[in-house]
């Protein structure tokens, strides 16, 4: 009779190694695994990506390149150097593209992982830990920011080459491509880990894209530069991740004039918000889940 008690034991202990196996390498690849839910979760709307992808860049440069740049016949001045006028703009949509998709991801998608679908409940019930929910989908939203920043750089370097075919374009300006990520990520992190605070949407990110983004969108030197408004407007500007991403973006495509001061300004400003936004998101999200 104690034999067969015995091996059941056996039996039982090897179940538990497995699991604690199988636990381990969840915990090791959490991150991964959440990233992978995200992407594979962002094909319920896949259309709706690849379109915007596609069809945003297509708009915006044509609407600029073939319609407004052809009304203003007069280059653009900044830092005592003239830059054709969708020379000027291209970064900054580049830039706008990553933060609207940020806008995006960051926002309605945290608040259903936490309330409506509840699946980061689901997660959390398993090795993963919320540090490593918040870093997934961190990195789902910066996959598919990758994927629209691509299509819109590639669709910026055929006008580039369209409008100024004999024109010198310095060698730095896929570098623009990381600049967007990086400011998509330092607008997107710390507006998720709002999005983690919020128990009830009453709105709040409606408003978010009418008095934050639009806003940011419009007074951040994206179509005229920064200096050129009233003081008491270029605060949001000098606050605005945007802003930061786009002066940088404009170093590296046409070599705009900038002191190294003030692009490590850029750099660290950026790193911050995101690195920042993070350390805090990823608190409010362990708060949030040991409910």
């Amino acid at each position: 009779m104690p034999q067969p008690v015995a091996v059941a034991d056996d039996g039982l202990e090897e179940l538990r190694a497995e699991a604690m196996t199988w636990g381990r390498k969840a915990r090791g690849f959490g991150s991964f695994y959440v990233t992978e839910h995200m992407v594979r979760a962002m094909r319920a709307y896949g259309w709706t990506i690849i379109v915007g992808a596609l069809g945003q860049p297509v708009l915006y440069l044509l609407g600029l390149a073939v319609g407004l740049a052809a009304l203003i016949d007069a280059p653009m001045e900044v830092a005592g150097e003239q830059v054709p006028y969708f020379v000027f703009v291209a970064p900054a949509l580049l830039m706008t593209s990553a933060i609207a998709v940020a806008s995006e991801e960051f926002t309605y998608p945290v608040m259903s992982g936490f309330k409506w679908r509840r699946y980061f409940y689901g997660f959390n019930a398993s090795p993963l830990s919320s540090g490593q929910i918040a870093n997934g989908v961190v990195a789902g939203a910066g996959a598919r920011m990758g994927v629209t920043v691509v299509l819109y750089f590639l669709f910026i370097v055929l006008f580039f080459a369209w409008l100024q075919p004999d024109a010198t374009r310095p060698g730095t300006a896929w570098m623009a491509i990381f600049i967007a990520l990086l400011g998509g990520l330092s607008f997107g992190i710390p507006l998720m880990a709002y999005a983690a605070s919020v128990e009830d949407d009453k709105g709040q990110f409606a408003l978010v894209q009418r008095f934050i983004f639009m806003p940011m969108f419009l007074f951040s030197g994206t179509f005229y530069p920064l200096m050129n408004l009233p003081i008491w407007l270029q605060w949001i500007g000098w606050i605005s991740p945007l802003w930061h991403a786009t002066e940088l973006g404009r170093v590296v495509t046409y070599g705009q004039p900038t002191p190294p001061i003030m692009i490590v300004v850029h750099v660290v400003y950026l790193l911050a918000l995101a690195i920042g936004g993070l350390i805090i998101a990823r608190r409010l999200f362990e708060r949030r889940l040991a409910k």
